[in-house]
């Protein structure tokens, strides 16, 4: 009897529910390895992972690729039940010989058992099952562009994200998709806020009758009248709210959907690689503004406008008056680096330091009276500074300190009380009830069948039920992974660690940011006793977007 692990993806592109697709690609698998005397006895299934994402980036893949290296693993092969949900592009010839070298047979349908690393054409098959698969998803994403391009121009239609400051968002009817109809999502349009559309009219009056961006922001500020992030905390909880800025009322003075017309593709997605001395890395997507010649306006006014065309225009050029067009936005420049990118915050304000260069040497500075309205509500210096290097000079011994020989064992205490602190009981818990509450919708769906219940929309329920168990048992998997960890490891870690201090005093600014970012410190300047208070918080978690759903479709 051969042991196997079977290995799966599903991802958003795939219009299907994670459990309907686990099924049948775990059925698939079954098909293969089981008339073969193969069973099943593990899973490594990730969901609402992107297929051009690469194995050792996914998750579930990635704890697979781990178990290679695990002699006591518990499977002797690895069954795939669709290659192209395995692998992108050339990312089989990337990741195959993980399996070859630890001994390890990947079995696919498509050449009806284990893949032969000498046979050339099972290689061919391979490879050109991923040239599929990246060509499958660059129709996808052509057509899903073309679609959203055509609906903003023609149709108007308001296609996600969130409401500008001044509208908010009303139910404009079932969606025109039958199928997306009857799962309950609808169409949205943008209405005037009564408590925030006058507010918009007022930056506008206010900015072309001669008040610069500035005093705007101080009047607002002063008058108590909650700001965007503040207005909407729900999807700003990463902002404080306390003022207006500057770039808050330029924001406005910008956004063309105040003349009633949709706008569309302001920005677009841009994959950019993860590492250019590792092209096996893959891509992040970054989001990049595009010139106005590239928006997409609607042929017609869709919505209620706040301002007419004529102000918007010319406030458009007032602001590009003193300098480049206010329209364009200049790509940020990162040819300095700076060791503390994004690490430092300002005590007073709270907010991330930027990092600037003067006199040959990289600072980092606050400028919050500046950007930000006061009105008496924060003391801030007008700008606060502090260099680099001094910072360093502190931070690297007392990092060399902690995993100096002599500190091994206390380290070695810290670390796994840190470990036993950080285990999120609360999420192991929530995980384990949502899995039995699962269980028990099961049994009673199946009993409503019994009694003569409509099989269809019971099974309807049955797949949702069993998509959120799924992905409530990955939760788990991902939190019980993140913890496990024993003393002889972390003994094992340490040496590992003492040799990645030893060269900090010589690492380029850009890899000791990333290990920085690793460690997980967080630094915060107090500018009045000049003190840099310094805090590791390893993320052990990953985070929702602190914005809420940015695409209602439901009410």
């Amino acid at each position: 009897m051969v042991l196997f692990a079977f290995w799966g993806r599903v991802s958003t592109e795939d219009n299907q529910d994670p459990a309907s697709s686990r099924n049948w690609q775990l059925a698939r698998s079954k098909a293969l390895v089981e008339p073969r005397g193969g069973v099943i006895v593990a899973e490594f299934f990730d969901v609402d992972k992107s297929r051009s994402i690469p194995p050792q980036r996914r998750p579930e893949a990635a704890a697979l690729l781990a178990e290679l290296r695990n002699p006591h693993r518990g499977f002797d092969a690895v069954v795939v039940g669709e290659p192209q949900r395995a692998f992108y592009g050339n990312q089989f010839g990337n990741t195959f010989e993980l399996f070859n070298h630890y001994g390890v047979q990947l079995w696919v349908p498509e050449v009806g058992g284990p893949i032969d690393p000498v046979n050339e054409a099972h290689e061919l098959i391979m490879l050109m099952f991923g040239g599929i698969s990246k060509g499958e998803r660059n129709r996808i994403r052509i057509r899903v562009r073309t679609t959203m391009e055509a609906q903003a121009k023609i149709e108007g239609r308001f296609l996600g994200g969130r409401p500008p400051y001044g509208y908010r968002l009303v139910d404009a009817g079932p969606h025109p998709n039958p199928s997306k109809a009857a799962d309950g999502k609808r169409l949205h349009r943008l209405e005037p806020d009564p408590l925030t559309a006058p507010i918009v009219g007022r930056i506008f009056w206010e900015f072309l009758h001669g008040q610069g961006l500035y005093l705007i922001a101080e009047g607002l500020t002063r008058e108590d009248i909650p700001s965007p992030s503040a207005y909407d905390k729900a999807r700003n909880r990463h902002r404080s709210g306390i003022a207006w800025s500057k770039s808050a009322v330029r924001a406005i003075l910008l956004n063309p959907r105040y003349t009633g017309r949709q706008v569309w593709n302001k920005q677009h997605k841009q994959e950019e690689l993860l590492d250019v001395n590792d092209v096996t890395q893959g891509h992040v997507t970054k989001l990049k503004w595009n010139t106005q010649d590239q928006w997409v306006w609607s042929d017609t006014v869709v919505h209620e406008p706040l301002i007419d065309t004529e102000s918007f225009q010319r406030a458009t050029l007032l602001l590009s008056a003193n300098g480049r067009p206010a329209t364009e936005r200049k790509p940020r420049s990162t040819r300095r680096p700076y060791i503390f990118r994004g690490l430092l915050r300002c005590d007073v304000c709270t907010r991330r330091m930027e990092g600037t260069w003067n006199n040959g040497r990289a600072h980092y500075r606050c400028k919050f009276p500046v950007e930000y309205a006061l009105a008496n509500k924060i003391e801030h210096p007008r700008t606060v500074y502090v260099r680099e290097d001094h910072i360093v000079a502190e931070l690297d011994p007392w990092i060399c300190q902690v995993f100096a020989p002599a500190n091994v064992k206390r380290t070695v205490e810290k670390l796994l009380d840190v470990q036993n602190n950080e285990v999120d009981r609360a999420a192991i818990h929530a995980a384990e009830k949502a899995i039995d509450d699962c269980d028990r919708r099961m049994i009673r769906y199946r009993s409503t069948i019994d009694a003569g219940g409509d099989p269809q929309e019971v099974g309807k329920w049955m797949a949702e039920t069993r998509a959120e168990r799924l992905q409530a048992e990955g939760r788990m998997r991902t939190i019980t992974r993140t913890h496990e960890i024993t003393e002889k490891e972390v003994k094992e870690m340490i040496p590992k660690a003492t040799e990645m201090v030893r060269i900090l005093q010589r690492a380029d600014p850009v890899d000791k940011n990333d290990l920085y970012t690793q460690m997980g410190l967080h630094l915060v300047y107090n500018p009045s006793e000049r003190v840099v208070l310094v805090e590791a918080r390893p993320s052990m978690y990953q985070s929702a977007c602190p914005r809420g759903d940015l695409n209602p479709h439901a009410p």
